[in-house]
């Protein structure tokens, strides 16, 4: 009888298989619970304190940087960026990482698509300071975000060696990927509760996406253990 293929792994990517394995549970069932309350109408009050709390501070100013900081979740700059990343991915003979990052914004953008679909909530019908289409749950801008900078911050923290740069690295991403989610709640054209749901699932997808480049690139380089 064959056995499971897991206990042929590297020791270091046996314990990256159980990490992504628990994220994945972990923001799968978060969004499972999102998507449960927000049918049934239990999220009302926190998305309303939430969006009263985040719209206090409107202003010309705030609303010109917020409108910055959105566009650089959009289809728009995800492609620019992903067409940069994924390039000097290849150049410097990261391809299966470049390969991973397009496969994971890709993936992510359907999966969205068919999440939206499947929910089929109304985006905010509250003070909306820009118009947008389609449906609300879960924000595509954050999903995609989450997935795309999150990746590129992963792969960068793994590749650089300084301490600091280690630090600056995570402290930018998830600083983007927190603005990002805020300013879809500002401008009024998603639910707080779209935002959440957007990075859980685009940290669910982006979590499978880690573990399978992982997987590829040890046994593409032969360091299976017998």
């Amino acid at each position: 009888m064959n056995q499971t293929k897991l206990p042929s792994l590297s020791r270091k990517t046996r314990q990256y298989v159980w990490f992504c394995v628990l994220f994945i549970v972990a923001f799968v069932y978060a969004f499972a619970k999102l998507g449960s309350e927000m049918l049934e109408q239990e999220l009302s009050l926190f998305d309303s304190a939430v969006i009263g709390w985040v719209q206090s501070g409107i202003s010309p100013a705030l609303t010109s940087f917020m409108l910055f900081i959105t566009f650089l979740g959009s289809t728009s700059a995800l492609l620019m960026v992903i067409t940069v990343a994924a390039g000097l991915m290849w150049w410097q003979k990261k391809r299966w990482e470049a390969l991973f990052l397009v496969i994971a914004l890709g993936g992510g953008v359907l999966f969205n698509l068919v999440l939206k679909w499947s929910y089929h909530r109304e985006r905010p019908s509250i003070l909306r300071l820009v118009e947008e289409e389609g449906f609300s749950f879960p924000s595509g801008h954050s999903m995609a975000s989450f997935i795309l900078y999150g990746m590129i911050g992963i792969l960068l923290y793994l590749f650089v060696v300084s301490r600091a740069a280690k630090v600056a690295i995570v402290v930018i991403v998830v600083a983007l990927i927190l603005l990002i989610g805020t300013s879809r709640i500002y401008l009024g054209v998603h639910y707080p509760s779209d935002v959440l749901a957007g990075y859980t699932a685009g940290g669910a997808w982006l979590a499978i996406c880690l573990l399978g480049l992982r997987l590829v690139v040890e046994k593409r380089k032969g360091k299976m253990e017998k």
